[in-house]
């Protein structure tokens, strides 16, 4: 698959962008996907286990006249990862963007939070987003511009009960966003984060509905957010219309958090 090429309006070909999106089979991840391809972006798709979900999203993708292509790998591992940018690199020719999407939630007790499961929230959810950026930085680099947009949680800014682990690891992911940010700035280089609220996903199916109703009730909008929703905040972080923006923190949340 060669990358698609167009003309700018000098008339020069004109390299189209590609995004990788992590933990892209579904979801969030889909969602954002979709939203990259309507704009006109060569899609990667990343997967760790869902290969069907990824394929049968990809296959929709390229019926829309789009390009997108899937790249197994799982984020904390950083041999994986490397192999992945480099497939994706083969494939399309640049990564323009990354998205930091794929992450893992679990609701328990602090108290009954085992080593392990606390080792692979911070595995999955930060050292993940560690490998990516580290994987497509040289690319950016070389090329002096490029743009990361990584998802926490609006519990990494405020903390959730029950989600210690989840709360720490999404944190976590808030000041690795915007120490980066101040690093690769002079190099043009944007990165910012997206921190969702309440999204209507699979994620949040464990949800019981006495916690759903207490979460609606002190949500000012008094609503559960859609996926879309948060493909449109990643999509103008990434847009030209942030050029100006790095480092920042936005979180469509119903108005829960402020």
């Amino acid at each position: 698959m060669k990358p698609i090429q167009n003309t700018n309006e000098a008339g020069h070909p004109a390299q189209v962008r590609t995004v990788l999106i992590t933990g892209a089979s579904r979801g969030i991840g889909a969602a954002i996907a979709r939203r990259f391809s309507a704009e006109g972006y060569q899609v990667a798709l990343n997967y760790c286990s869902s290969a069907a979900c990824a394929e049968k999203l990809a296959a929709e993708l390229n019926t829309r006249q789009g390009r997108a292509a899937v790249f197994q790998a799982d984020v904390s591992r950083q041999d994986q990862v490397q192999g992945m940018v480099e497939a994706v690199l083969q494939t399309f020719g640049s990564i323009d963007v990354l998205v930091n999407n794929a992450g893992i939630a679990q609701q328990k007790m602090f108290q009954d939070i085992t080593e392990a499961e606390w080792q692979r929230m911070f595995d999955v959810n930060v050292k993940g987003m560690f490998h990516c950026c580290q994987a497509v930085l040289p690319d950016m680099l070389r090329r002096k511009e490029g743009k990361i947009v990584n998802l926490s949680s609006m519990w990494g800014m405020v903390g959730a009960s029950c989600e210690v682990h989840y709360s720490a690891a999404k944190a976590a992911v808030l000041g690795l966003t915007k120490a980066l940010a101040k690093e690769l700035g002079p190099s043009r280089i944007q990165v910012n984060c997206v921190a969702p609220g309440l999204i209507s996903t699979d994620m949040n199916k464990a949800l019981d509905e006495e916690a759903m109703a207490a979460i609606l009730d002190e949500t000012p909008l008094g609503c559960v957010g859609a996926p879309s929703d948060i493909a449109s905040a990643v999509w103008y972080l990434a847009s030209d219309q942030a050029g100006f923006t790095t480092g920042q923190v936005l979180s469509p949340n119903g108005g829960l958090v402020i």
